[in-house]
């Protein structure tokens, strides 16, 4: 007879603790190296006068961040930031949703094919991309121009990348386009993941599609959604510099400058770099503060199914 209340050997538990650390620990330390080590060292760094190649490092407090402060690039490229933020999380989230629930909703019958070709921009790398839509914007060879002239009289030569009006919106294409894919399969496995029936259900008492959607697959996929809001935000706020590297240098006249590529012509091409860990702090507190607003003004009630 077996009995129930006989407690685990005293060794089980500490077993338990070492097996369960032993998964833990090695994450932990990985974690540590390349993320809380970088960051305390750039808080480090900000408060020091450094090129980053020399052996002395001069104590200046905060005097790198009184030179943010007086700097006339920083607010453009916290303007151009969040242009980016606010625009690439309105239509990628738009896009990838309508996407996901017209394939899973519809029932199309070339599903995998649709699902295959949304997600390719995923699996191709960010200078395959910033390359060829620099190619697309080219003014006298690219497609954009050679598309809108069959509709004019005389040639479209517009300076798409070269126009400090343009050059920003220019951005937002590829952008968008190399995002929608992954966030669509995220909605496509929730919705994928709400029972039928609660549909079935619906559509017997009258509920179109947009009822459907707005009652039950957007309030039952919400936490999601606004996972992947917060995903796009924050990738944005750090991860915009490689496409402004590729397509327009930060220019033309700083006009497409972000705060990762600030950073980055600061550390690692003019040789500032306590200059440029001030502006990786700076990015670091935008990032914090957006994502709280974030999650306080997304925050809803949880819908268990």
């Amino acid at each position: 007879m077996i009995n129930l209340d006989k407690k685990p050997k005293a060794g089980y538990a500490a077993r338990r603790r070492l097996f369960i650390a032993g998964f833990l620990l090695p994450t932990f330390i990985l974690f540590c190296v390349f993320t809380v080590y970088p960051l305390l060292r750039g808080l480090y760094l900000s408060f020091f006068d450094w090129s980053g190649g020399s052996e002395t490092m001069n104590f200046i407090g905060f005097g790198n961040y009184k030179d943010l402060m007086n700097d006339d690039i920083i607010p453009t490229a916290i303007k151009n930031d969040y242009f980016l933020v606010f625009w690439k999380v309105i239509l990628i989230m738009l896009l990838a949703t309508f996407f996901a629930v017209s394939l899973t909703r519809l029932k199309l019958r070339e599903y995998g094919f649709y699902r295959v070709i949304f997600f390719f921009p995923n699996i191709i790398s960010v200078a395959v991309i910033g390359v060829l839509w620099s190619f697309i914007y080219n003014p006298h060879l690219g497609f954009l121009n050679s598309f809108l002239s069959l509709f004019t009289r005389k040639p479209v030569e517009t300076n798409w990348l070269g126009d400090s009006h343009l050059a920003m919106w220019s951005l937002l294409p590829p952008s968008v386009w190399a995002g929608i894919g992954f966030y669509m399969l995220l909605i496509i496995a929730s919705i994928l993941g709400i029972p039928s029936s609660l549909y079935e259900a619906a559509g017997i008492d009258g509920a179109g599609q947009w009822k459907q959607f707005t009652k039950i697959t957007l309030p039952l996929i919400w936490e999601q959604f606004k996972t992947s809001i917060i995903h796009i935000v924050i990738t944005t706020l750090n991860g915009s510099f490689i496409i402004v590297k590729l397509m327009t240098d930060g220019g033309p006249d700083n006009q497409t400058q972000v705060l990762g590529y600030y950073l980055y012509q600061m550390g690692f091409k003019q040789f500032h770099l306590s200059y440029g860990a001030t502006i990786g702090v700076l990015i670091l507190i935008l990032s914090i503060i957006t994502t709280l607003i974030l999650q306080r003004l997304l925050r809803r009630d949880t819908i268990e199914m």
